[in-house]
């Protein structure tokens, strides 16, 4: 728990300084809206019981809506709209999960083993059942499908450091609280959470191909990686958590990195890929470094992203080995099928910096954007190069 609050104040103080750097002026409320959402997911990190489970995403979720709905932007009351309807609907269903556990087992205790006996013996359908509405409201907060509509809208209508910060932080809260619930949870209900990882990756990347705006492509890129972070997770071993761990600590540098140098290229605009046209020579490093990023999500070599990609996938081959469920199979050829498709998309904004023609207006030139552009991609290539830099502290839990 300790390890995941110190991932949230670090993205905490990195967003912070995204906002310093670009010099956005945002109401002071917001900046107390950004520490709600923090505190609530240092509870979620330490929540053992189903109640303040659902307190801390609540927390999270109201902060969010307000976050969304009081930005400075025109599109930002429709998408805070979008956001609180998908969002009650799946605190309610959420909500409606944890009243039938404790109907079926008599408990909200985490670690009380009458929770995983009592659904053990429901059966089944029920204990399909409870555990997908119960999953919903985490589900919700990570972005899966069918869980996702609204982040595509949220990403367009919100500025870009506020984006950033919506989707990562939540995630950090709600990965550790998976690995604690699963573990609470029948092994029957792993298979319904794996084909959830591999609807999402597909759907996301599927969304994703079709998409000029890079908002919401980054949006339905959210919605693929998020299948990818919850893979480590089904296979129910310290193996596959700390694959996981990784594997967050490492979507955490690439994504709230991209939003960053893109912002740096193109500051403060709502752009389509192709206003990026031609920038990157006139940006070459922060086009270069935002050209690694978005290599490293499409999990190449000598990035972050294969290292992080290679750890969860040999993860769920051992588990399949050992286990030898199906499902399993499925999930690992799935994944790897969905990492090649990814490639399309990802590849497609560093075509657009280098080899299309650039446009006559150059954006202002930010201060520091040279010194964080370098950071971001030493560190990418330092992970991949020294990936027991982070496993080390991982591995210490």
């Amino acid at each position: 728990a300790v390890f995941y609050m110190l991932l949230a104040l670090l993205v905490w103080m990195v967003i912070l300084l995204h906002i310093r750097m670009l010099r956005y002026d945002f109401p002071a409320e917001l900046y107390m809206v950004m520490a709600c959402i923090v505190l609530g997911v240092f509870l979620l990190c330490m929540s053992v019981h189903l109640l303040t489970i659902y307190l801390s995403v609540e927390l999270i979720s109201l902060s969010s809506y307000m976050l969304v709905a009081l930005s400075p932007k025109k599109k930002a009351a429709e998408g805070g709209i979008k956001y609180l309807l998908y969002g009650t609907v799946c605190s309610a269903v959420m909500l409606y999960g944890i009243s039938l556990i404790y109907g079926i087992t008599g408990t909200l205790r985490i670690a009380d083993p009458a929770l995983l006996g009592g659904l053990q013996l429901s059966g089944a359908p029920a204990l399909y059942t409870v555990s997908f509405l119960f999953f919903a409201g985490l589900l919700f907060k990570l972005s899966v499908v069918p869980f996702h509509l609204w982040a595509p809208d949220v990403y367009e209508a919100t500025p870009t450091p506020l984006v950033s910060f919506l989707s990562v932080i939540p995630k950090i809260g709600v990965i550790l609280c998976f690995a604690r619930l699963l573990e609470a949870f029948p092994e029957e209900s792993l298979a319904l959470l794996g084909g959830l990882c591999l609807i999402s990756m597909t759907a996301g990347n599927a969304g994703a191909l079709w998409q000029r705006n890079f908002r919401r492509l980054m949006a339905y890129s959210s919605v693929a990686q998020a299948g990818y972070l919850l893979v480590g997770l089904v296979v129910l071993s310290r193996t596959g958590f700390e694959a996981t761990t990784f594997y967050l600590v490492v979507y955490l540098l690439l994504n709230m990195g991209v939003f960053l140098l893109a912002d740096v290229i193109l500051p403060r605009s709502e752009t389509t890929l192709n206003d990026y046209a031609g920038l990157g020579k006139t940006h070459l490093l922060a086009a270069g470094s935002l050209t690694l990023a978005m290599v490293a999500f499409a999990g190449l070599p000598p990035t972050a992203g294969f290292t992080a990609k290679w750890l969860v996938f040999s993860a769920l081959w051992e588990s399949w080995q050992q286990a030898g469920a199906a499902w399993k199979l499925w999930l690992l050829v799935g994944g790897i099928l969905n990492a090649g498709i990814a490639l399309a998309y990802y590849l497609y904004l560093p075509y657009v910096l280098f080899f299309r023609q650039a446009e006559e207006v150059q954006p202002a030139r930010i201060r520091y954007s040279g010194a964080a552009a370098g950071i971001i991609g030493a560190l990418i290539l330092l992970v991949f190069f020294r990936p027991e830099l982070v496993l080390g502290w991982i591995g210490a839990l």
